[in-house]
Parts: structure tokens; C-alpha cells; sequence
């Protein structure tokens, strides 16, 4: 893990990857054309909310959704981790909170799990369950929740290392 955390904390990789991260967030996913809001973007959702979501994709929209989710929402959880272990692990203000890395994984891996549940759900439209939904609802709610605290963090960090340097520069 030492040297993935290493890997991304490389300027010209968490360029890369913040650059990706703003580009699928701002550009690339806002236009997509869906017909209604992705199930991704919900704080949570329950059985109606999902039918009537899925309903408003129309058939075109739920196969375009299932296929930008094995793809692009593959790709993005890997690419806004990496950015996140990098800033985390780069700009930590003390060795043992390295191991605060793991957050942002542990959300990568929830993100891809809520993929699954989507896709599922999308592919199986309207032969979804309750308790598909309530999980696949967990998944994404547990994605928000850990987001906030990594991103958070995230920005802890990046403003103690902030000062600092700005302590260091008047010295």
C-alpha cells in the first residue's frame, strides 16, 4: 500500500488525477443524457424514487447508464482515490495519520460496489426488488458519508501544509 500512496502523492500524478476528477465531474457526467438525475448523485433513494428514475431514464437511457457506469464510473473512482491518497499521504501533518489513506479506498471500493448494484437494477428494470434497492442505497449513502470525511480531511491537510510552509517562508 506504501507504494501506491507513494505513487499518487507524485506531483504529476495528483495533477493528472485532480485534472480527470474535475473533468468527469463538471464536463463529462453533467452531459450525459439520462433524461433525469443519475441514482450515483442521491444522498439515498428508496424503492419508488429508483422506479420512478429508472421509468424517467426510458429504455435508451437505463442501457447508456448501465454502460457509463462499466466504464467511466469504473474508471472514475480509481482516478479520484488516487488523487485523494496522494494529497492525504503527501500533506499528512503527522506519520500516523497516513493510515487515513485507507478512507478514500475503502470509498473507491464502495463506489464500485454501487456501481454493481446499479447496473443489476438498470439491466433488470422492472424485476428489482425492495431489498435490491435498500442496498444498492446503502452502498451510495455510505459513499457520500465517507466522502465528506476524506474530502474534509483532505482539505485539513492541505491547509496545514499550507501554513507551514508559510511559517517556514517568514523564518
Amino acid at each position: 500500500m506504501n507504494h501506491y500512496a507513494m505513487f499518487a502523492a507524485r506531483t504529476k500524478v495528483m495533477l493528472a488525477t485532480f485534472v480527470g476528477t474535475v473533468l468527469l465531474l463538471l464536463f463529462v457526467f453533467p452531459s450525459i443524457p439520462l433524461g433525469a438525475e443519475s441514482l450515483d448523485v442521491q444522498q439515498s433513494y428508496t424503492f419508488g424514487q429508483a422506479m420512478a428514475l429508472m421509468e424517467q431514464y426510458g429504455e435508451d437511457g437505463r442501457q447508456l447508464y448501465a454502460w457509463i457506469s462499466l466504464t467511466l464510473d469504473t474508471l472514475f473512482p480509481i482516478i479520484y482515490v488516487t488523487f485523494f491518497v496522494g494529497v492525504i499521504y503527501r500533506f499528512r501533518p503527522v506519520e500516523p495519520l497516513r493510515y487515513l489513506v485507507f478512507l478514500p479506498i475503502i470509498a473507491g471500493f464502495i463506489d464500485l460496489g454501487e456501481n454493481i448494484q446499479v447496473v443489476t437494477m438498470l439491466l433488470q428494470y422492472p424485476q428489482i426488488s425492495d431489498s435490491q434497492v435498500q442496498l444498492a442505497s446503502l452502498f451510495t449513502s455510505t459513499k457520500h458519508i465517507l466522502g465528506v470525511i476524506y474530502q474534509a480531511y483532505a482539505v485539513l491537510c492541505l491547509v496545514w501544509a499550507g501554513i507551514k510552509f508559510l511559517v517556514k517562508k517568514k523564518a
